[in-house]
C-alpha cells in the first residue's frame, strides 16, 4: 500500500510540473498563431481565450506515467514491464480520441467524423478483452455475453466522452468534476491494488491542477487564461469511460464478483451523465433536434438564477460530492443493489433540477431555452 502512494504521488507532482510549464508554452503560442476560442451567443465568457490548455494533458500524464514506472521498477527490482494487449488497445484509442481533438481546435471537424472515431476507439477495447460483462443483477440482468457487453462498453464509452466534452461551459467545471471523478477512481484502485492504475489517475490529476489555476484564476487580459478544447475533454472523458469501464468489470476467471463496481463507476460520473440525458429528453419532448447545441445544461440554468460562474461551479461539484457520499453510504452502509441507488439518483437529480426550474421562473425567465 505504501508504494502505491509513493509512486501516485511521483506521478501527481511531476505532471503538475509539467503542466506548469507546458500551459503557459501553449498560451504563448496560442497568441502568436491567433488560436482563441470566440465568444458567441451559446457561450459564457466575453474575451477571446486560447483554447489549446488541453494539449498539455496527454504529455505531461504520460511522462508521470513513464517515470513513475522507471523508479518503481528500479525500486523493486522489476526492470522488465509487462504490457498486456488491453493497455496497447487503450494507448492506441487514446491517441486516436487525443489527436481528433486537436484536429478538431485547429481547423475543425464535423460531428459525425468525431463520432465514427470515438466508436472505433471505444470498439478496441471489448476486442482487447475489457469490457461490462456484469450487471450485477440490475433489473433482474447479470451475466453479460460478449456481444451485449462489448456493446454496452462501447455505448457507454462514446457516451461518457461526450458528457464531459458537452459539460465544458463554465470555467474549471469539466476539469473540476474530472478531479473529483479521477479522486473516486484513484480510491477504488488504491482499494484493490492496481496499482499501474492509479499512477496513470494520478499523472492525470497532477496536470489538472496547473490547468484549473490558469482557466478560474488566469486574466485574459494578461494572456493567462486558457480553455481546454476538445483536446482536452475529449481526452479527459476517454480516459474516465475507461476507468469506468475498469471498475464495473467483473475480474474474468474468478469467483469473485466486484457487486460494488458498476455503482461505483456510475457515481463517479453521476452529474454529467445524467445531464446528457436529461438535456436529451428534454429536447425530444420540446420537439428539438436531439443533437442540437443549446444553453440548457445545469451550468446554463444555474447561471439563469443570476449564479455567477465561481458559485454555478461550486454548486455542481458540491452536488457530485453529494452523489458520492449518498451512494457511497447506500452501497456500504444499507447494502443497497445498483437498480435502488439507480432508482433514489434519479429521482433526486430531478428533484434539484425542478427547483432550480422553479427559481428560473421566479425570476420571470424560462426555464427551457
Amino acid at each position: 500500500m505504501g508504494n502505491i502512494f509513493l509512486f501516485s504521488l511521483l506521478a501527481f507532482v511531476a505532471s503538475a510540473i509539467s503542466g506548469f510549464v507546458l500551459i503557459p508554452m501553449i498560451m504563448n503560442f496560442c497568441k502568436r498563431k491567433k488560436l482563441y476560442d470566440i465568444p458567441n451567443e451559446r457561450k459564457v465568457h466575453h474575451n477571446a481565450i486560447p483554447r489549446l490548455g488541453g494539449i498539455s494533458f496527454m504529455p505531461s500524464m504520460m511522462l508521470a506515467f513513464i517515470l513513475a514506472l522507471l523508479v518503481m521498477g528500479r525500486m523493486t527490482g522489476r526492470e522488465t514491464i509487462h504490457v498486456s494487449l488491453w493497455w496497447i488497445c487503450f494507448l492506441v484509442s487514446l491517441m486516436m480520441i487525443y489527436a481528433v481533438g486537436i484536429i478538431d481546435d485547429l481547423v475543425g471537424l464535423t460531428a459525425g467524423t468525431k463520432f465514427f472515431v470515438q466508436i472505433v476507439a471505444a470498439a478496441l477495447l471489448p476486442i482487447s478483452g475489457l469490457y461490462i460483462n456484469h450487471l450485477y443483477n440490475f433489473l433482474g440482468f447479470a451475466d453479460l455475453p460478449f456481444w451485449a457487453g462489448a456493446a454496452l462498453t462501447i455505448f457507454m464509452i462514446v457516451y461518457i466522452d461526450n458528457a464531459i466534452n458537452l459539460i465544458d461551459g463554465i470555467d474549471g467545471l469539466a476539469a473540476g468534476l474530472s478531479f473529483l471523478a479521477l479522486g473516486g477512481f484513484l480510491a477504488c484502485f488504491v482499494h484493490y491494488n492496481l496499482i499501474t492504475f492509479c499512477v496513470l489517475i494520478s499523472g492525470l490529476m497532477g496536470v489538472l491542477v496547473p490547468y484549473l489555476y490558469f482557466n478560474i484564476c488566469g486574466n485574459p487580459e494578461k494572456n493567462t487564461k486558457i480553455f481546454m478544447g476538445d483536446s482536452g475533454s475529449l481526452t479527459l472523458g476517454f480516459i474516465l469511460s475507461t476507468l469506468f469501464v475498469k471498475l464495473a468489470m467483473s475480474p474474468p476467471h474468478s469467483s469473485y464478483i466486484r457487486r460494488e463496481g458498476l455503482t461505483l463507476a456510475i457515481t463517479m460520473l453521476v452529474v454529467p451523465m445524467f445531464d446528457v440525458a436529461r438535456v436529451v429528453i428534454v429536447r425530444y419532448l420540446h420537439h428539438r433536434p436531439l443533437f442540437a447545441a443549446d444553453k440548457n445544461h445545469i451550468h446554463h440554468k444555474l447561471l439563469r438564477m443570476d449564479l455567477s460562474q465561481h458559485q454555478t461551479l461550486f454548486a455542481i461539484l458540491l452536488t457530485a460530492i453529494f452523489f458520492g457520499i449518498l451512494n457511497i453510504i447506500l452501497v456500504f452502509v444499507f447494502d443497497q443493489s445498483l437498480t435502488t441507488v439507480l432508482i433514489l439518483d434519479t429521482v433526486l437529480y430531478i428533484a434539484f433540477n425542478y427547483i432550480i426550474d422553479f427559481f428560473i421562473r421566479q425570476k420571470g425567465r424560462k426555464a427551457f431555452e
